[in-house]
């Protein structure tokens, strides 16, 4: 990050000059060699001072500390930081002909006054009021709030109308919230009847992770492919034969969900079909009632009785269940009412298992086309899980939420120490027997990490009245072996033992059936969405309840 913010003034400071020493005669609007024209340029480098001004800023206030508490901070970054931030806040006027003074002028008379009437230092006092407290849960600062069954949860409306509901009926899911485009066609009594993935591993390998735009092309070259392709597995010609469509509109990366949703919402307008905009998170959840999803085949299935208005279905767990979402961007406990309804008892304070599990992967030298999660797991089976000492998060705070940004920290240290042991110059250099040692040594440690804050959930669900004994461990973390097979001790060997459901490792990642699966479960309670104008959001949270 500091890098970056670093590079994007350097940046700003560049075209700057270059708009300074326009050849004489070149006017503002004549496109320069790379298409763009001065004006814009100039624009653009404008806008980038001001925002990167701010981040520079920020850091330069706490970065004295951040050093004296952090030795591993690089100082000479946080002189640059401050130089730069001293330029980006006094930037020369650069002449148009007179008209930037008055513009200069009009945006400070704005700034002095946005000053004055304290919203900055408003916008900071709310920040802070969430300091230390889990990401992603809505205490009130956000304005998109997922919430289809109104304030009390229960009332849901048909706003694009409902399939007919006494027989089974089909849906065509799509799914483009990160880097895979998928597409799946099923029905609502379970059965996947087509699905269709585009992976974008090879595109984002050589970049160490996930960069949107080339994301965002990818989902745009194959988004009808994959969509087509779902529909002749299915036996299906055209999207005109489902009953509805669903499709994922946060929260992800805003340009790319726009790619599905976009898609989604001309087939539902076009052929008139029910549209139902699916929450990600719900959608991984919901994975775990999938039918086919059971993990026990002598389990039985919960039956959902047939109504006047509804056939009889089959669910793998009823409600209420406590939920761990573990994925690359989330890491969340949750109590499950109903859908649409969830208590959020724990979340993280700073970085996703996922995430740790990708920077761990990177910093290994792994390769992460795939997901830094496989990599590392297939690696620590080599290695000792009690090589490297690491410390487990949280260890004096006694409640449920989640921290992984520390132990990255100490896994990169570690990884430094011992390469200074070995005697060689870089972490990439230690041997495979290293390297396996590390993965195992933190896969280890991240896992108990979540054993016991998942262990004071249950302690503390099981001094309630709800009756909950079921565990769902749903997101793409879930297929990971390891996991699994602790989490599952953990359910078993409690006085009381729960009961723990699982999706199938294919159906815990990213994937067309998860969209379509939640929408089923949305329209079976009457609820659908307006295909016209319909949103995406980047943040997508749950409406939080006490």
């Amino acid at each position: 990050y500091l890098y970056m913010t670093h590079h994007a003034l350097a940046t700003a400071r560049q075209q700057t000059e270059k708009i300074r020493q326009r050849p004489e005669g070149v006017t503002w609007s004549r496109p320069s060699s790379s298409g763009r024209g001065l004006v814009g340029m100039m624009a653009m480098s404008l806008m980038m001072m001001t925002t990167m001004r701010r981040s520079a800023t920020a850091f330069v206030g706490v970065g004295p500390s951040l050093c004296r508490s952090r030795p591993a901070i690089n100082r000479q970054i946080y002189s640059r930081m401050a130089s730069l931030s001293s330029f980006a806040a006094a930037p020369q006027s650069v002449d148009t002909n007179g008209a930037n003074d008055d513009t200069d002028a009009q945006s400070q008379t704005k700034h002095n006054k946005k000053k004055k009437g304290g919203n900055k230092l408003r916008g900071k006092e709310k920040r802070r009021q969430f300091i230390g407290m889990a990401k992603a849960v809505d205490r009130g600062q956000w304005a998109n709030v997922y919430k289809p069954g109104g304030e009390d949860g229960t009332t849901f409306t048909a706003q694009s109308g409902l399939p007919n509901r006494t027989r089974p009926f089909t849906v065509l899911g799509i799914e483009s919230s990160c880097d895979d485009t998928g597409a799946a066609v099923v029905r609502s009594d379970g059965t996947i009847l087509g699905e269709s993935l585009a992976s974008q591993n090879e595109i984002h390998e050589e970049w160490g992770g996930i960069v949107p735009g080339l994301a965002k092309n990818a989902h745009e070259e194959n988004i009808d492919r994959v969509i087509e392709d779902a529909l002749r597995k299915a036996g299906l010609t055209s999207a005109d034969e489902v009953d509805a469509i669903g499709v994922t509109v946060g929260p992800g990366l805003e340009i790319c969900l726009r790619v599905g949703c976009n898609r989604a919402r001309d087939l539902a307008m076009q052929y008139n079909k029910p549209f139902v905009g699916v929450h990600h998170l719900e959608a991984h959840i919901l994975m775990a009632r999938l039918p086919v999803a059971k993990e026990n085949e002598s389990q039985e299935s919960f039956v959902v009785p047939a109504t006047e208005e509804t056939h009889e279905s089959l669910r793998s767990m009823e409600f209420p269940f406590l939920s761990l979402l573990v994925s690359g961007g989330h890491c969340q406990l949750l109590r499950c009412i109903g859908i649409g309804q969830y208590t959020i008892i724990g979340g993280t304070l700073d970085d996703s298992l996922g995430e740790a599990f990708d920077k761990t992967a990177r910093l290994l030298g792994l390769p992460v086309g795939g997901g830094g999660g496989p990599a590392v797991e297939k690696l620590a089976r080599e290695g000792d899980p009690k090589a490297v000492q690491l410390p487990i998060p949280l260890q004096k705070r006694k409640d449920c939420d989640f921290s992984y940004a520390g132990l990255k920290t100490a896994v990169r240290s570690a990884a430094e120490k011992l390469a200074v042991e070995r005697g060689v110059a870089t972490i990439d250099e230690l041997s495979r027997e290293d390297k396996a040692n590390i993965a195992a040594s933190f896969q280890n440690v991240a896992i108990r990490h979540i054993e016991q804050r998942l262990d004071r959930a249950m302690t503390m669900l099981e001094g309630e009245d709800d009756g909950i004994r079921s565990l769902a461990v749903v997101g793409g973390v879930a297929a990971n072996t390891e996991l699994r097979t602790r989490l599952e001790k953990l359910c078993i060997d409690r006085q009381d033992p729960w009961k723990m459901f699982v999706p199938p490792p294919r159906l815990c990642t990213d994937q067309g059936s998860m969209s379509a699966w939640a929408a089923i479960e949305r329209l079976m309670e009457g609820s659908s969405d307006q295909p016209k104008d319909h949103e995406v959001y980047a943040r997508y949270p749950f409406q939080f309840k006490d």
